[in-house]
């Protein structure tokens, strides 16, 4: 038995490795707010004194509290980020006094001493616990970017923002293809006709070109650069699940379908669907991966996600000029990031051909 798991694992282990390293970025881009220090909403704390700081970077703070209260759930608080974050000051030294806290800024020059009294915290707390809980060192693991944002918690975040539109973009190519596709190759003559005019006349723009049309149409946003992404990708589904199904349509499983009355919906679904799945769980590997590039140059561009929504491809429009500055890993870090997640997907989509075609 475990020589079957050692030998299944090693004939598969690129699905394995792939599949592996998704799972975990998925994990990370549903539960960003538990990993990163910057809780506020899509981590966006800035702090000029701190910029372009080297990974590893760490900084003394006072937090104040916030007294703008908008009733978020603790699921809320916890999977979107704190909308009425705590109010935070870099310092460089503090000391306690009877009505307050006396500290120096971290970017005084002339080590001018100012005051924090104690009515900004809530009340009945002692120094100790006021030292406690609202003084902290944080460490900025990836450094921070030329606002003095933690560089970490915004590429986290930017997890989501790619895993996302690469879902909603193959689920829409997904309904559109594999239905044009499916009713194309079944039915053939001048169905089959209509829809591949409609397909060549798609698939002869370039897609990066029909992306940007799209987007502009639909204007600047988060969910319309999904649809603009989806719409813009069903063709290569339809003309892969058309093949296969003209490949199907006429063996003796789909024949005698026919001839015990089963409606064409129900061998769709129940036989045409579950024996082309391989070939479209492929190309769905791959339309993943171009989603996620396709949404980083348009962010780059500055028509994809907008700001302050944290993107790998706009943290690389914002600090590509870093790379001959000496601070090359602002931009590096996210295009790491990319390089990654697209090359488990393809990687993924290579490997699954193998074993479908092996089955």
């Amino acid at each position: 038995m475990s020589t079957n798991k050692f030998s299944f694992m090693y004939n598969h282990f690129g699905i394995l490795l792939s599949s592996f390293f998704i799972f975990f970025c998925f994990l990370i881009s549903v539960f960003s707010y538990f990993f990163i220090s910057d809780n506020s909403e899509h981590s966006n704390q800035m702090h000029l004194a701190i910029h372009s700081k080297s990974p590893g970077f760490k900084a003394k703070m006072i937090l104040i509290p916030n007294e703008l209260n908008y009733n978020q759930s603790l699921m809320n608080l916890l999977f979107f980020g704190d909308k009425s974050p705590d109010q935070e000051i870099l310092i460089k030294t503090y000391k306690f006094f009877d009505d307050g806290i006396e500290y120096v800024g971290y970017d005084d020059l002339k080590f001018e001493k100012n005051f924090i009294s104690y009515n900004l915290f809530p009340k009945k707390l002692s120094p100790n616990e006021i030292e406690n809980k609202f003084i902290i060192d944080r460490k900025f693991i990836f450094g921070t970017d030329s606002f003095g944002r933690d560089v970490f918690g915004r590429v986290m975040l930017g997890t989501r923002v790619s895993l996302f539109i690469g879902f909603i973009a193959v689920l829409i190519s997904l309904l559109i293809g594999v239905t044009i596709g499916l009713v194309s190759g079944y039915y053939g003559g001048l169905i089959d006709k209509i829809s591949m005019m409609v397909i060549n006349m798609f698939w002869a723009i370039p897609t990066l070109l029909l992306v940007i049309a799209i987007s502009l149409a639909l204007g600047k946003g988060f969910w319309q650069v999904y649809v603009a992404v989806g719409l813009t990708m069903w063709v290569e589904v339809a003309r892969v699940v058309r093949g296969q199904v003209i490949s199907e349509r006429n063996k003796d499983y789909i024949t005698a379908a026919r001839v015990l009355g089963f409606s064409d919906f129900r061998i769709f679904f129940k036989h045409l669907i579950p024996n082309i799945i391989g070939p479209i769980l492929i190309i769905s590997a791959a339309n993943f991966a171009s989603a996620i590039l396709i949404e980083s140059g348009l962010s780059f561009l500055g028509i994809g996600t907008q700001p302050p929504m944290p993107s790998w491809g706009s943290m690389i429009k914002d600090n590509y000029q870093y790379i001959i500055l000496g601070k090359a890993y602002l931009a590096i870090i996210p295009g790491t990031a990319i390089m990654l997640l697209v090359t488990c997907f393809m990687f993924l989509g290579n490997n699954l051909n193998d074993f479908f075609v092996k089955k």
